[in-house]
């Protein structure tokens, strides 16, 4: 069943507060984690590539972009996580 217009329009602005949130924390990533992770993930031009791909582009190999991708994952979930708690 479809949600009703105020849902869609909530989760719409919530959407939107979530990209907010990432966009300014992937600028706390090395340049190097930034750059796997947007070409990974297509961001912000939508064209995703594979590790292989990046592996190529960046002359490294691919577990290499694996554990890049994993680091960088990783540091944006704790700094994110971190945000979300509530004031003590």
């Amino acid at each position: 069943m479809l949600g009703t217009a105020p849902d869609i329009v909530g989760e719409t602005v919530e959407n939107l507060c979530e990209q907010e949130r990432l966009n300014r924390e992937i600028h706390r990533l090395t340049v190097r984690e930034k750059w796997v992770l947007e070409m990974r993930f297509g961001i912000p031009n939508g064209s995703r590539k594979t590790q292989r791909d990046i592996a190529k582009i960046l002359g490294i190999s691919r577990s290499y972009v694996s554990r890049i991708e994993k680091h960088a994952i990783n540091k944006l979930g704790k700094t994110l996580a971190v945000d979300e708690q509530p004031p003590k």
